[in-house]
C-alpha cells in the first residue's frame, strides 16, 4: 500500500480532531465536549464557533489545493494563489461589490476578480508560449500592486464600507454563518474536478514537452487548471478575504510526507491547509484581542518564503 494514504488517513483523523478541540476554544471558556446547558452556551458553539471551525478548515482546504495546482502547472515551487496576485484580484473584485451593490454578489465578482487575475498574470509571463518562473513571480507582484493601487482608490471613496472592505484586506473569519460554510462546501466538488487531472499534473511536473508527446493538450489544460483554481480562490476569498502563506507552505510539508504524486499530494495537502488554518485561526481569537488570522499565516509565512528563496537561489 502506498503511503499516502496512510498520511491522508491520519491527517483525516487530526482534522477531525482539531475541529472538535477547536470549536472548544474560545473567550467564553465552554469546552465542546461536556457543554453546559443553556441557550447562550448552545448559541455560541453551534451558532459562532462551529460554523467558523467548519468554513476554516473548507478555506485551508481550498487554498492549499489552488497552491498545489499552481505549483505544478507553473513549476514554480514558489506559486500561490496570494504570491501570484489572484488574490489580490479576488479581494477587489469582492470590494468592488461592496461598494457598487452594498455586498451583493460578492461571490461572484470575487471569482471574476480570481479569474481576471490568474489569466493577466499568466498571459503577461508567458513568452513563446513558455512561463519562466522569475517572470511569473515579478508579474505577480506587478499585478499586485496595480490591483492594490485601484483597490485604494476604491477605499478612498467608499465612504462607511470602508470597514467592510478591510475585512478582505486582512483576512479573517469574525462574522462567518453558517451561510458561509455552506458557500464553502463548493471547495469540495471543485477539488474533486482537480483531482481527476493528477495524472495531467504528474505530466506537467516533468516539463511541457514531455507532456505535449505524451498527448496532453497543455494550453486547453491550463486554461481549465487555472480557472478551477481561480474558482476555489474566489470561493475562499468571497468567505475570509485575503489569507496569504497557506498555498504555498501547505505543498512543500505533504511533499516530504507523501512524495509528488497528486494523487495523494492533492488531498493531503487539502487536509494538512486545513488543519493549519483552523489552528491559526483558534490562535487568532484566543490569543489576547482577537487579529485577523491573515496576520497570524503571514507571520509563519513570510519567514518560510524567505527560507525557500535562499534554498532555491543557493543550490
Amino acid at each position: 500500500m502506498h503511503k499516502g494514504y496512510a498520511v491522508i488517513l491520519g491527517l483525516a483523523l487530526l482534522a477531525a480532531a482539531v475541529l472538535v478541540v477547536s470549536t472548544g476554544f474560545g473567550p467564553a471558556g465552554i469546552p465542546f465536549l461536556g457543554m453546559p446547558g443553556g441557550d447562550t452556551a448552545s448559541l455560541i458553539l453551534f451558532d459562532i464557533r462551529l460554523p467558523r471551525v467548519i468554513a476554516a478548515m473548507l478555506v485551508g482546504a481550498g487554498l492549499a489545493a489552488a497552491g498545489v495546482v499552481m505549483q505544478a502547472m507553473f513549476r514554480n515551487s514558489m506559486a500561490d494563489p496570494y504570491l501570484l496576485g489572484t488574490s489580490s484580484g479576488g479581494a477587489l473584485g469582492a470590494s468592488l461589490a461592496i461598494v457598487l451593490l452594498g455586498g451583493a454578489f460578492h461571490s461572484v465578482f470575487a471569482f471574476a476578480g480570481c479569474l481576471i487575475a490568474s489569466f493577466l498574470v499568466y498571459g503577461i509571463a508567458q513568452k513563446g508560449g513558455r512561463v519562466k518562473t522569475e517572470q511569473l513571480l515579478l508579474t505577480g507582484i506587478a499585478i499586485s500592486m496595480f490591483f492594490s493601487a485601484i483597490l485604494s482608490a476604491v477605499m478612498y471613496s467608499s465612504g462607511q464600507n470602508l470597514h467592510q472592505i478591510l475585512f478582505w484586506l486582512m483576512g479573517g473569519f469574525w462574522n462567518i454563518s453558517w451561510s458561509d460554510a455552506l458557500l464553502g462546501l463548493a471547495v469540495i466538488p471543485v477539488s474533486l474536478v482537480l483531482l481527476l487531472y493528477s495524472r495531467e499534473l504528474n505530466i506537467f511536473s516533468m516539463g511541457e514537452d514531455d507532456a505535449i508527446h505524451l498527448g496532453v493538450n497543455v494550453n486547453r489544460l491550463k486554461i481549465i487548471l487555472l480557472a478551477l483554481s481561480s474558482l476555489v480562490t474566489g470561493i475562499c476569498v468571497a468567505i475570509a478575504g485575503c489569507i496569504g502563506f497557506v498555498g504555498l507552505i501547505t505543498p512543500h510539508i505533504v511533499r516530504i510526507a507523501v512524495g509528488p504524486d497528486h494523487r495523494f499530494l492533492l488531498p493531503a495537502s487539502m487536509l494538512a491547509g486545513g488543519i493549519l488554518l483552523v489552528l491559526a485561526d483558534t490562535v487568532a481569537r484566543t490569543v489576547g484581542n482577537e487579529v485577523p488570522v491573515g496576520v497570524v499565516t503571514a507571520f509563519i509565512g513570510a519567514p518560510f518564503f524567505i527560507w525557500l528563496l535562499r534554498k532555491r537561489y543557493s543550490a
